[in-house]
């Protein structure tokens, strides 16, 4: 299982390749994998990252909770997949991010890779600052998260 954590800033170079820190590559359990899926995020305007298997573990659990034959659940699959796109790791450890992701998510040249649990975000670096929290309003959210209601 995979773990991504920490936060690395980078550059794009002029064809759309980030460098995939040395950091995340170990923090992938032992898989030797080059193949990786990149798409918009859906809350946020910046771009995800999954390793090959942790994408397919992503897709058996949309597959167990839609049926293609809903109208509602076509068009979220429709959404889910439009501008998915499967990338590898080149010689050099970067990975090529199409020009089009890029530009959906305002990513430019300064970004933040940062780790998530099974995934890695990519921010355009000015945008991730505007996101951040203090210190009291993310106490007050792990308070609300991990609240044990049965001791209130």
């Amino acid at each position: 299982m995979t773990n991504f954590i920490g936060d690395y800033t980078g550059k794009i170079d002029s064809k759309g390749r980030i460098y995939f820190p040395v950091p995340f590559q170990k923090q992938m359990s032992g898989q030797i994998t080059n193949r990786f899926v990149v798409k918009k995020d859906i809350f946020e305007n910046c771009l995800v990252i999954f390793p090959y298997d942790e994408w397919q573990k992503q897709v058996e659990l949309i597959r167990s909770r839609l049926n293609p034959y809903n109208k509602t659940h076509n068009l979220f699959l429709r959404k889910f997949y439009k501008d998915t796109v499967e990338i590898a790791l080149d010689s050099a450890n970067r990975l090529l991010i199409p020009k089009k992701l890029l530009e959906t998510a305002l990513i430019n040249t300064e970004i933040i890779l940062v780790g998530q649990d099974n995934k890695i975000e990519i921010w355009n670096a000015e945008q991730l600052n505007t996101k951040d929290i203090s210190q009291d309003e993310f106490a007050k959210l792990a308070e609300e998260i991990f609240k044990d209601e049965s001791k209130t």
